[in-house]
Formats: structure tokens, sequence, C-alpha cells
């Protein structure tokens, strides 16, 4: 399994966001990374300087959102949908998308589950429940 450590993360991003202004070939991955960059502006000087972003401390307790962290949950939806992995995912985000009108508030009401799932699993020590995940998908 692919484990990149949390500068892996933001490097990646970063350099996605430098190479599509420099209009750089990007990886597919990378094409993907750069559709959800692109919305997302809001977050385009924490992707201007790579040393920032490694240096930046993005901790519950200073109040801030973590950019990079939403930008790697779009990205992990984007795939888990792609390969209906979970299974039923793909239906259900279809269907989520449709009543939102709108794939991208989709994606995060998917984040708040994926969220809630990551947290359970944690706290249980046991794998995370992907019919769970799904279900909570349906829920919303």
């Amino acid at each position: 399994m692919f484990n990149p450590s949390q500068q892996d993360v933001r490097r990646f991003f970063c350099e996605t966001y430098r190479k599509h202004h420099a209009n750089d070939i990007l990886t597919p991955l990378e094409a993907i990374a750069r559709d959800w960059l692109m919305q997302h502006p809001e977050y385009a000087d924490h992707l201007a300087d790579v040393e920032q972003a490694l240096a930046m401390d993005y901790s519950v307790e200073r109040g801030q959102s973590n950019p990079f962290l939403h930008l790697a949950m779009h990205l992990s939806i984007t795939e888990q949908i792609s390969i209906d992995q979970p299974p039923g995912i793909r239906a259900a985000f279809q269907t989520l998308a449709r009543r939102l009108d709108s794939e991208h508030e989709a994606h995060h009401e998917i984040m708040e589950c994926l969220g809630q799932m990551i947290w359970n699993s944690q706290r249980s020590g046991l794998p995370p429940d992907g019919d769970a995940y799904v279900e909570c998908i349906r829920r919303r």
C-alpha cells in the first residue's frame, strides 16, 4: 500500500500547482489533483511556496483547516469512486451528487463520512468499515 508522508503529500500538491502554472506536462494523478486545485482557489497561497507548506502547522488548536488534507481527501474519494471501492460508493456518490446538484458538494459530504470511518477505526482498533462508510453516504 502506498503510504506517503505528510511532507510527500504537500510536495505533491505544490509541485502539481507549479507544473500547472508553468504549463508543464502532468501525470494522470497530477491532472486529477489539478482539477481539485482549480476548484479550491482559496488554497493558492498555501500551494505557491513549498517550503512554507512544509513548515506550516495546521493543528486544530490553531483553528486552521488543512488544505492538503482537504485536497488529499478529494483525491482519495475520486479514486474510491473510480474503482467503486468500497463496493457501492460510486452509486451512493452519484445519488448524492444528483440530490445536491453538485459533485463537489457531494465530495464534501463524503469527507464527513470518511473522517467518521477513520475515527471509528482508530478508536476501536478495527479495520475501517467500508459498509458503514457507504451507508453513511447513503444517509446524507
